[in-house]
């Protein structure tokens, strides 16, 4: 267990957007895209957030970073709240809170060359003046993420896809961030180059000290990555454990049944193993069930599920479970 303090702590995070309609504009419902969402990730760690298409887990890194003012709850960074800052006085955190994108294509603008993108973020820095201070850094920069020198006159469109990924994590470093938000880094590369990023956030993580949460669908990357993972289903943290118990002690249904869907190369565990297949939709957000978010798709459900909201409580050695029939992860 990581013992240093809390870099962030979240309390009762939500985010409702609202949908209107008419010629007035009139709100008439709201998605809740993140409902009571609580968790703290500790300095220098890797904190994984996982779960299905449209969870929430996308926008609640937003919110942290306040691309999304969230509706209600705390963002504790660094002993402040920051969810309530006005834009003006938030703009002290922003160097120290950074995003890499999902596509690293989409997140770089074609007209810019590799050196005037990450020029562009190193004078947001205020650090380096001179244009000889501006090159010297960029040079670091590259060098950081494994870049050649010479692709610094290159256009996005002709780098590779696992180039253009290391160019925004270059991007992302500009401003010698402490916490970096990385929204699915990896999930539109090859897996062989999936591994190579991964291991440049691993050694990026050890030699700057940063602290991440890393967004995925993909529990097996997470795995690896990540030192605690928390699962998300429809806006709400369902399991908070380390990611040493993920596969073995996992307890919430749900996370039973993510894991079930990941391949294994291991062929007699595979024919041992439990097969679950969740029945029915994803509900929506504009209305989602009363009580456990899961109940409509869960198997142990019971009439306290379809009543009551669990709460996440601690199950012991820092695993958090929001179920009232959790049991242990069948092997």
């Amino acid at each position: 267990m990581n013992e240093k303090k809390p870099l962030l702590q979240v309390e009762g995070l939500k985010m409702y957007f609202p949908l209107k309609k008419g010629l007035l504009s009139r709100t008439y419902c709201h998605v809740k895209a993140v409902d009571d969402v609580s968790f703290e990730v500790r300095e220098g760690e890797t904190f994984g957030i996982v779960g299905e298409s449209g969870c929430g887990k996308t926008t609640t890194g937003k919110c942290i970073l306040r691309i999304h003012d969230p509706t209600d709850g705390k963002i504790i960074y660094n002993g402040r709240d920051i969810s309530k800052l006005p834009k003006s006085k938030f703009k002290e955190n922003r160097r120290e809170l950074q995003l890499i994108f999902q596509d690293p294509y989409e997140s770089l603008d074609p007209r810019q060359s590799v050196c005037s993108i990450l020029e562009e973020a190193i004078v947001c820095d205020r650090k380096f003046h001179t244009k000889e201070e501006i090159k010297k850094r960029m040079r670091e920069l590259l060098s950081l993420v494994e870049l050649h020198q010479d692709i610094a006159l290159r256009y996005p469109h002709e780098l590779s896809g696992g180039q253009r990924q290391r160019l925004g994590v270059a991007r992302a470093l500009a401003c010698n961030p402490k916490l970096i938000v990385c929204d699915e880094p990896v999930s539109a590369l090859d897996v062989s180059i999936q591994a190579q990023i991964i291991n440049l956030f691993r050694r990026l993580q050890e030699e700057l000290g940063l602290t991440y949460i890393f967004v995925a669908h993909d529990l097996a990357v997470v795995r690896h990555i990540a030192g605690r993972i928390g699962v998300m289903y429809l806006g709400r943290m369902v399991e908070i454990l380390d990611s040493d118990d993920l596969f073995e002690n996992s307890r919430h249904p749900y996370t039973k049944a993510l894991l079930s869907a990941v391949p294994t190369t291991d062929y007699y565990r595979e024919k041992r193993r439990e097969r679950i297949v969740l029945e029915g939709e994803v509900p929506s957000p504009i209305n989602a069930p009363p009580g456990c978010p899961f109940h409509p798709r869960c198997r142990y459900a019971t009439d306290i599920c379809r009543t009551t909201m669990p709460e996440l409580l601690d199950r012991g050695r820092n695993h958090l479970v929001a179920c009232y029939h959790d049991g242990p992860c069948e092997s």
